[in-house]
């Protein structure tokens, strides 16, 4: 089957959101549902209750962090932070509590969570994102305190299409070998889902309505790029499919070299990581051209105090000495990304709140800290990193943060730009810093007021929405006239169909998963920068 060629042997058609590249065909089997919780029983010993309880997030804990260890990179992180929600000691007192109001173990954990979910869940943005994954933690602990399997994934041995009304990050992470696609019912571009399945170079859609009325053994094809699901694929036409997609993983996987257009342009490709493992384990094989994204915030994810000057030091020092070129983020806190020994105030609607480089105004000793560890990495190594605050709103906010870095000898300083104030006034954020960095993640979900999490609004959150290319226009447009490089570190940049319209309007580097880089490369390769502008262009129109 060419790959721009319909699904002809299709009985039917659904449409969601493709937001992971690749074809997949095979029979599809849905999640298995959750443990049931049974009728509630009485309570003789509150303190027995009380003590299978904290068993129960304990061992839901410690699966999550075991896993995060086996994943590694960006799942990683999500896993820890999920299993630092098992371990929050409101979940476990309200839960106490509850057993000693007379409730059983499993239904005390269902009240605790549904009270969290519920607070969660009105905030909206990133924490209503988080009562989501709330769901799964609660699934995993009552299956605890019942002594039942946690639950997990289908293993039918042989493979198949995994659907599901949504997938947590525990489920996404763990994902094997033999699982060919994901489809979800629910789920948006920037999900964790959808951050995991790209990072796998899975096939995935997103935002698939009617999905889980098919039948378990269903033969569907999976378009991650077009988002199309095609129903009852013949035996032939998934043979096909399977075998078009094999020589297209080949292929990519000889793809070596710097970043250029058809023409010779050149596009630097680089890396997102969050430690020196992920550098270790992905470069090589990407062939990348260096990190555009070092995220920090794997050093302070779990940790009940902030790490030290030397721990902090030592492991920037080790990613400096894995690669030539190396962007830090400094520490993106705040939101989806809760730091216990921060200790910030809960606040109403935290996505519009104290995150990232604003956490400064209150607690400006950790910034000073962390710049003054990778000034001294940079120091022991010799290397030269390009260093950027997460959340820059204003012109000011830049200028204080290019202020701070420079005085301690950081000769390269950037900002990211994820808010539409940035972008606007990208022209002058340049006059104060070196580069820019977009996160289109950020910055879609601000620009339309969409929560990426809502299936309902998913296609506001589509990077080819025409005003969030021309914010990315302006800011590009602002390097050019600067003399100075503005990149892409956001999801869209690891996606080959959207790499050439970022390209087309001004973009000079593009960071994303290791495992995107080879199709990026062959997509950039095979247009020439006049053919980019033009499909910037259309899109823009």
């Amino acid at each position: 089957m060419p790959d721009d060629g319909p699904w002809e042997g299709a009985a039917g058609r659904l449409s969601g959101l493709g937001v992971s590249q690749g074809r997949a065909a095979g029979p599809m089997i849905r999640l298995a549902d959750p443990p049931e919780l049974p009728a509630p029983r009485p309570v003789a010993d509150p303190g027995a209750e009380a003590a299978t309880v904290a068993k129960a997030l304990e061992a839901v804990a410690a699966e999550l962090n075991r896993r995060a260890l086996a994943a590694g990179g960006e799942a990683a992180e999500i896993l820890e932070a999920l299993a630092m929600i098992a371990e929050d000691p409101m979940l476990l007192e309200e839960a106490e509590r509850l057993t000693g109001d007379g409730h059983d173990a499993a239904h005390a954990l269902d009240a605790a969570f549904a009270k969290h979910r519920e607070a969660l869940a009105a905030l909206g943005g990133y924490l209503g994102e988080r009562a989501a994954d709330l769901d799964d933690l609660r699934h995993r602990a009552i299956a605890a305190a019942l002594g039942l399997p946690m639950p997990g994934l289908p293993s039918p041995g042989h493979p198949y299409v995994l659907v599901a009304t949504d997938l947590s990050p525990a489920d996404t992470a763990g994902l094997g070998p033999d699982v060919l696609a994901l489809v979800t019912e629910h789920g948006g571009p920037t999900s964790h889902t959808a951050i995991l399945a790209r990072g796998r170079g899975l096939p995935a859609v997103v935002a698939c309505g009617g999905v889980m009325d098919l039948a378990d053994g269903t033969v569907i094809g999976v378009d991650g790029g077009t988002g199309e699901v095609a129903i009852g694929l013949t035996e032939s036409e998934t043979a096909e499919v399977g075998q078009a997609e094999d020589a297209r993983r080949a292929r990519l996987r000889t793809s070596r070299g710097p970043g250029r257009t058809a023409d010779g342009h050149p596009v630097r490709l680089l890396l997102n990581i969050g430690s020196a493992a992920d550098l270790e384990r992905d470069a090589a094989q990407a062939d990348a051209e260096g990190v555009g994204l070092f995220r920090t915030e794997f050093l302070f994810l779990d940790r009940k105090q902030a790490p030290s000057f030397e721990e902090q030091v030592a492991a920037y020092a080790d990613v400096f000495s894995g690669t030539e070129q190396v962007v830090v983020r400094t520490l993106d806190a705040g939101t989806d990304k809760p730091l216990p020994f921060l200790g910030l105030p809960q606040e109403q609607n935290p996505a519009l709140g104290v995150r990232g480089l604003r956490v400064d105004r209150l607690l400006p000793g950790v910034l000073d800290t962390q710049l003054d560890a990778i000034a001294e990495a940079a120091r022991r190594t010799g290397a030269e990193p390009w260093v950027m605050a997460p959340m820059v709103t204003t012109v000011g906010e830049a200028s204080d943060f290019a202020r701070r870095a420079r005085a301690r000898g950081i000769g390269r300083v950037g900002v990211m730009v994820e808010v539409p104030a940035a972008a606007l006034r990208a022209g002058r954020m340049l006059q104060e810093v070196d580069f820019l960095s977009i996160g289109t993640n950020d910055l879609a979900q601000y620009t339309f007021a969409a929560d990426r999490q809502h299936s309902a609004l998913a296609d506001l959150l589509d990077p080819r929405q025409p005003a969030l290319l021309e914010l990315i226009a302006l800011c590009a447009e602002a390097g050019r006239r600067a003399g100075k490089p503005v990149g892409v570190c956001g999801e869209a940049a690891g996606d080959p169909l959207l790499a050439p319209l970022l390209v087309g309007l001004g973009v000079t580097s593009l960071s994303m998963a290791p495992v995107c880089v080879p199709a990026v490369r062959e997509a950039l390769a095979g247009l020439t920068l006049d053919e980019c502008r033009e499909r910037a262009q259309a899109a823009l129109d």
